[in-house]
């Protein structure tokens, strides 16, 4: 009976079937061959058929079974009846088997802000760097993110025409992250991940400041904190407002679920109530270990360019 579970681990598992259905829709758009591509402030700034169709889907299928949620997406779109086949009403059972940690087993529907960033790396999606690609939801309470789920909708794709496409990595914290493989950059590396398509001086500063043996260039928020995850990046370095809520939101609780650390360039940490401005506006400094090492090494000169 599912008034047996709580709703956070309900809204979990539910966000973990949505989050599938996204990576399939994600998957379908490109095999349709047309990306209904449109620049929304600039061009680099681009929003595609699979962003709309995703977020009519995941904000669609979350509120019809959560009505109380805020749920905050990033495309602006007009409100409009949403196809009946875009809804997901599915849970994972698999989330349902585990336990609530304690201190959220009493929140509110009402209490919880959705973070939703339909397509994650939207300009590598056109440009066919596929491996780029993530959908996020993230989940947050009292102003800190608690759950997410990272659906990677192209993963595995360069194994093949017979390969199986995509997964879903989900977090809960006080409870641990799943569906992937943890694992460090070796001892006394310093690579650092960055971004591929927003950069300019102040992001150059910073990354050369941390002395890096290899930097990767590369698209998306999420695919970059599965870097650090996976061990291919020692740190993500983004010292530029670029970046939203709902581009940190879900990867962020991945990696604190492990005992990373995600901040703003100062260190602070994100703050994710409804209320808050949607902007990242002093940038992300995020790692799986040795966060002072990094953090100690950030300009004075770009602190004191990115206002929290």
């Amino acid at each position: 009976m599912a008034s047996s579970h709580t709703v956070l681990m309900r809204l979990v598992a539910s966000a973990y079937s949505i989050a599938q259905k996204a990576g399939t829709i994600v998957r379908h758009v490109i095999a349709e061959g047309d990306l209904g591509i449109v620049e929304k402030t600039s061009a680099t700034d681009l929003q595609t058929k699979a962003d709309r169709l995703v977020q009519m889907s995941i904000c669609s299928s979350l509120a019809r079974k959560f009505p109380k949620l805020t749920i905050i997406g990033e495309e602006d779109l007009p409100p409009e009846e949403v196809d009946q086949e875009l809804i997901e009403d599915g849970q994972w059972e698999e989330i349902l088997k585990q336990p609530c940690p304690s201190q959220y087993s009493a929140i509110k529907e009402e209490d919880l802000v959705v973070w939703v960033d339909p397509l994650d790396g939207t300009k590598e999606y056109t440009e066919g760097l596929l491996d780029n690609v993530t959908v996020l939801i993230g989940i947050a309470y009292e102003g800190k993110a608690i759950a997410g789920i990272i659906n990677q909708p192209y993963y595995n794709y360069q194994a093949g025409p017979d390969a199986v496409l995509g997964r879903t990595i989900w977090g809960v914290l006080g409870l641990g992250a799943f569906g992937f493989q943890l694992k460090e950059v070796p001892a006394g590396k310093h690579i650092i991940t960055t971004t591929r398509s927003h950069s300019n001086k102040l992001v150059t500063d910073c990354v050369t400041a941390m002395n890096p043996d290899d930097v990767l260039r590369v698209g998306g928020a999420g695919n970059k904190i599965i870097q650090l995850i996976e061990g291919k990046a020692s740190a993500y370095v983004f010292a530029s407002p670029g970046c939203k809520k709902w581009d940190t939101c879900a990867p962020e609780v991945i990696l604190h679920a492990v005992g990373g650390k995600l901040t703003d360039i100062h260190g602070n940490a994100l703050q994710y109530n409804k209320e808050v401005k949607h902007m990242n506006s002093a940038g992300v400094l995020a790692t799986l270990r040795n966060y002072d090492y990094y953090a100690s090494r950030v300009p004075e000169s770009v602190k004191n360019a990115l206002v929290p």
